[in-house]
């Protein structure tokens, strides 16, 4: 199992759902970066369920910095990042093994290792693992607020209900970063948030679709090919449960564009190079041109529903009708949206340092 990505600075996740604790280490980092343990709690607050729209699992999240951080700065070695499990319920899931939950990486992962894996909540493959990114990811987030690159993601659709656009993306982002309920017209959010809670009454979940916005990357960061902009980012955010599409700028709609509508005209603005449109997500040949990058993840509905469905006993053999328990969230693109944003803010990072330097970040 390889749970190691990046170049310059990479990111290691451990744990499991149900184990003693999940978290992350960061490598590569500068030393002298300022480790805000009160921006990190933020983060994860942000994380966390929120009432009747989230699973009842509640976790303190009370997290410990293991290594790499000494007087509040990075010292440029690894940092590690624990966070404790503290309300898990593991018996809920003895009684399902062997039975193939739809959507879930259950048969897979026997599979894969042999039946030597920790199934209780989903073991490693469980979202409870993104507690790690989100820790480490905050470190990441205020090195590039340093640098002046602001990262910002709404719930552009979930439910049914779609979010107004972005309109003012400095003060957008300001504020998203501040909401456990991340849209920008907070009217549309009471809608969401009401066909969230009729989905839970009957026993279903539904999904949604992430935008993110991301300002203030110079131009010419990414690499043509394997290492472009766009790849990069999707290959990590794919690495998100739940996370089934990624697309950047016009995305799949371009497909019904004409070159003409497509195409970003290029325009001095103020004695700089900007573009009338940002079809292309601030991107042209995997590289950043210096427009916002946006980009836009689907995420599927939650597979974990108290409806009854069909599946397999894959230890036993045969056909069996399942009836999932348990502490499962009706929906999770509210709190799949400052993963999101974190694991964004490690690309980036690492994207940077390849350009300038590691040490650039903390210069």
């Amino acid at each position: 199992m390889k749970n190691t990505f990046g170049n310059n600075i990479s990111i290691t996740l451990f744990g499991e759902s149900h184990g003693e604790a999940v978290g992350a280490i960061i490598d590569g980092l500068p030393a002298g970066l300022n480790v805000n343990e009160a921006f990190i709690s933020h983060q994860l607050n942000l994380r966390k369920s929120i009432s009747k729209i989230s699973t009842p699992r509640n976790e303190s999240d009370n997290f410990k910095i293991l290594s790499g951080v000494f007087n509040g700065k990075t010292t440029g070695t690894p940092v590690c990042i624990t966070i404790p499990n503290e309300n898990t319920n593991s018996k809920d899931y003895s009684k399902s093994y062997g039975k193939a939950r739809p959507g879930h990486a259950d048969f897979t992962a026997f599979s894969k290792y042999n039946g030597n894996e920790d199934y209780r909540g989903g073991g490693h493959f469980s979202g409870r693992v993104t507690a790690g990114i989100v820790a480490v990811g905050a470190v990441c987030i205020d090195a590039l607020k340093k640098k002046d690159i602001f990262i910002g993601t709404h719930i552009k659709k979930c439910a049914g209900v779609e979010d107004v656009k972005f309109n003012n993306i400095e003060g957008n982002i300001k504020v998203l970063s501040t909401k456990a309920f991340a849209v920008i017209d907070d009217a549309k959010g009471v809608e969401m948030i009401k066909n969230i809670e009729k989905a839970k009454a009957e026993g279903d979940s539904v999904g949604g679709v992430l935008e993110t916005i991301v300002t203030g990357l110079p131009v010419g960061v990414g690499e043509p090919w394997f290492d472009s902009v766009e790849g990069v980012l999707s290959h990590a955010l794919f690495s998100i449960p739940a996370v089934k599409g990624v697309e950047f700028g016009a995305g799949f709609s371009c497909g019904d564009m004409l070159g003409s509508e497509m195409n970003d005209a290029f325009i001095y603005e103020n004695g700089n190079v900007t573009t009338k449109t940002n079809n292309n997500g601030g991107i042209n040949g995997g590289i950043t041109n210096g427009m916002p990058v946006v980009f836009s993840c689907a995420i599927k509905p939650t597979p974990s529903i108290s409806k009854e469905q069909e599946t397999i006993d894959f230890i036993n053999k045969g056909k069996k009708l399942l009836k999932i328990t348990g502490r499962h969230d009706p929906c999770i693109v509210h709190r799949a949206r400052v993963v999101v944003d974190s694991i964004t803010a490690i690309v980036l990072c690492d994207l940077l340092s390849q350009k300038f330097g590691t040490d650039w970040l903390g210069a």
